[in-house]
């Protein structure tokens, strides 16, 4: 498996996009918005991949000085328990390191709370509805 740093608006972006639908919106009877693809120009688009094929995905969204927003976080539903987002976490965190931030944070589906407490995150707030279903905060300091 290779994991690496997307560039917007490549073969492999439109693979992120797809992946991104079919497992985080298309449940829900939504697909990405426009605001949401232009959003990432701005953003580190992270994939991980077997040959050509984009097995999960990541992004980091910059916040301030010291923090990334971790979101977006998908991975094949036939290949999720099998160490990809592990793998993509340790891999964006090791970028956000790399570049100087300290904290990483994100709204959590509190239905994998549990997969983001054994990577060090922590619950940082009160559950809530977003897009309908159950989140949480979770924060990890990566200095």
């Amino acid at each position: 498996m290779a994991l690496k740093i997307i560039d917007f608006g490549t073969k492999e972006y439109q693979q992120m996009i797809d992946l991104r639908n079919e497992i985080l919106r298309k449940p829900l009877g939504m697909e990405l918005e426009s605001s949401d693809i232009e959003a990432d120009k701005e953003n580190i688009l992270i994939g991980a991949f077997e040959e050509e094929k984009m097995l999960g995905c990541c992004i980091l969204v910059k916040e301030g000085d010291l923090g990334v927003i971790l979101r977006q976080m998908a991975v094949r539903n036939q290949l999720q328990g099998k160490g990809i987002g592990r793998a993509l976490m340790e891999f964006a965190e090791t970028i956000a390191r790399d570049i100087g931030y300290r904290e990483i944070s994100m709204h959590a589906r509190s239905s994998a709370a549990g997969f983001y407490e054994k990577m060090g995150y922590n619950v940082t707030g009160d559950e809530f509805l977003k897009l309908s279903i159950a989140h949480i905060l979770m924060k990890k300091r990566i200095n």
